[in-house]
């Protein structure tokens, strides 16, 4: 699986932390890892808004599998990647949070609070929410007896959003292009986008903001 991790500005310098401990645990799992977001307070700007842009182009292009995002709450970042078709993105504060999302939901990407509640010790709640989120089958369900019913649900669920969700290129052509301009601008971003993206139409139009 390949998993894009990204910050925005307010918790950038956090990012080797949590780029640390997501690779000790992906690379176990035989996951790749690509650092999209900001990695330091100097780096290419980006606001939790930027960041559901980017969650979405590189998730509906198939650049990438599963993206985890966050903010200082990691409720901005929530809420922008759930904007846009093609992502199902939860909110996770613990281990259950990230373990309970995979079986009950199974979405394609995680939000994490990177300010609120972030002392000692909280690398460690980090890799133990990574460990949760990319170890094993997802989509199981629980408790057991549940199974199907969850699974049944969470399918209605992504048919429900595809069906009142406008078409992608719709929805990113409406998008003010100083914003998408903005998001798109990263080169570790451009880097992973263009060399794993899927979508010839998604990268005609993400080629129209960095040629």
């Amino acid at each position: 699986m390949k998993i894009a991790l990204m910050n925005e500005f307010s918790q950038a310098a956090k990012n080797p932390i949590v780029l640390e401990q997501l690779e000790a645990v992906a690379y176990d799992q035989g996951h790749s890892i690509f650092n999209v977001g900001m990695d330091g307070d100097n780096d290419h700007r980006l606001t939790y808004i930027h960041l559901g842009i980017i969650a979405s182009l590189l998730l509906n292009s198939k650049a990438v599998d599963f993206v985890v995002t966050g903010c200082g709450t990691g409720q901005g970042a929530l809420m922008a990647a759930n904007a846009f078709p093609g992502v199902v993105c939860g909110y996770c504060i613990d281990p259950s949070d990230a373990y309970l999302f995979a079986q009950i939901n199974n979405g394609n990407a995680l939000a994490l609070p990177f300010a609120k509640g972030f002392g000692w010790g909280a690398e460690l709640n980090i890799r133990y929410i990574f460990e949760k989120a990319f170890t094993g089958v997802t989509g199981q369900g629980y408790p057991a007896e549940r199974k199907e019913s969850q699974v049944t649900n969470a399918g209605i669920l992504s048919q429900l959003k595809q069906d009142v969700a406008k078409d992608y290129l719709e929805a990113l052509n409406s998008i003010d292009e100083e914003l998408v301009k903005q998001a798109v601008g990263g080169p570790r971003f451009q880097d992973c986008f263009f060399t794993h993206c899927q979508d010839e139409n998604i990268a005609a139009f993400v080629n129209k903001f960095v040629a």
